[in-house]
């Protein structure tokens, strides 16, 4: 992360998944806590840490095995949501938080929602961005079929294929390109552990979606997110806390593809201000040597 400098950053002997606090804002300021999706990494919030900064006391996570988040301890054979949550936990313990809002994107949305069963109190305020609650058939087939095909294809050909299910237009590209980038950290036997969240995956969704959420929710969801948005839109729907914001001509990564329509829609939205239903972004697809750029 290039933009800021944070105060601090630890790993712990292993015991702390690696995290970055950005205190700008004063250490009155409320804490936000940003949880970032499978194969992605702190930086997959660094198009939020400018606008974020002057107003919170931000905490950054990488999850175990991504990021600089290596060999954590204890190590598990295989992972499920309780111990994805708990490394989190753990964390905001070790810091003294005792409420904080939370951004999510992709299945970090579904981490949230363990964090929210597990401790509602630690909750104020909360955001997902191309957040998943679906328990279809579709979604069955989308997880066993990635599960599959890894008795005959390398994870990161995985890797590849599915970030063109997901994010499949020309505009999604700069997404696609840091999604397969930050997922080059993983090992193909930490793959593998992540893998098995498929387990419990569905159990979860089913918990979630069938309880009722009493805080206040913000979910922001690209038009173009075809695998994700009726399901997002349908929970919206089910639950009064919880607002759908769209932003169109956007896939899955909401926050990427659209950076300050996301940032201004969650500023608004923590803040308390009314937040529109729909806002319109003109994507321009990236170039390869916009991309290039990005290295580093």
């Amino acid at each position: 992360m290039d933009s800021h400098r944070p105060i601090l950053h630890s790993a712990d002997g292993r015991t702390l998944l690696y995290h970055e606090v950005i205190a700008d804002a004063g250490a009155q300021a409320p804490w936000l806590v940003f949880v970032h999706g499978a194969g992605g990494s702190i930086r997959t919030w660094k198009y939020q840490i400018e606008a974020f900064k002057p107003h919170y006391r931000l905490l950054l996570i990488d999850l175990r095995d991504h990021g600089y988040s290596k060999d954590i301890l204890p190590e598990f054979p295989e992972y499920d949501f309780d111990i994805v949550g708990e490394d989190i936990l753990t964390v905001i313990d070790h810091l003294g938080i005792e409420k904080a809002h939370f951004v999510s994107l992709s299945i970090g949305s579904v981490i949230l929602q363990k964090l929210d069963i597990e401790r509602p109190e630690l909750i104020d305020r909360m955001v997902m961005a191309g957040a998943i609650f679906d328990g279809s058939r579709l979604m069955h087939w989308f997880v066993h079929s990635g599960k599959l095909l890894n008795y005959v294809l390398p994870y990161r050909a995985i890797y590849w294929l599915f970030s063109f299910i997901v994010l499949p237009r020309r505009n999604h590209r700069m997404s696609r390109w840091i999604f397969r980038r930050q997922s080059l950290r993983l090992t193909p036997g930490e793959y593998l552990k992540w893998v098995e969240l498929y387990k419990p995956f569905f159990r979860l969704i089913k918990q979630y979606v069938e309880r009722k959420v009493d805080k206040r929710g913000l979910v922001v969801m690209g038009s173009q997110d075809h695998i994700f948005f009726s399901a997002a839109e349908k929970f919206a729907r089910a639950q009064k806390n919880m607002r759908l914001a769209v932003i169109e001509n956007c896939g899955h990564v909401c926050s990427i593809e659209a950076p300050d329509l996301f940032n201004d829609l969650v500023l608004k939205f923590l803040s308390g201000q009314e937040v529109p239903l729909r806002v319109t972004a003109n994507p321009v697809p990236s170039s390869w040597a916009d991309l290039k750029a990005l290295q580093g």
